[in-house]
């Protein structure tokens, strides 16, 4: 959402919302643990429903 203007939060489903939601909670508590800490398969999930809502939209 943040790297994809064209898409906004409305734009997913109830559950993609979900799964963005506690991903963004698993990052968050990874972050707590430390800088040295990977969160890029996080985000690589993230980015995945985001494609996902993107595709959607445009269709």
């Amino acid at each position: 959402m943040a790297d994809n203007p064209d898409i906004a939060f409305s734009d997913f489903t109830a559950m993609e919302k979900l799964q963005v939601v506690a991903l963004t909670a698993r990052m968050a508590k990874r972050g707590a643990a430390g800088d040295g800490v990977d969160i890029s398969d996080l985000q690589r999930k993230v980015e995945r429903i985001e494609r996902q809502a993107a595709r959607r939209k445009k269709r």
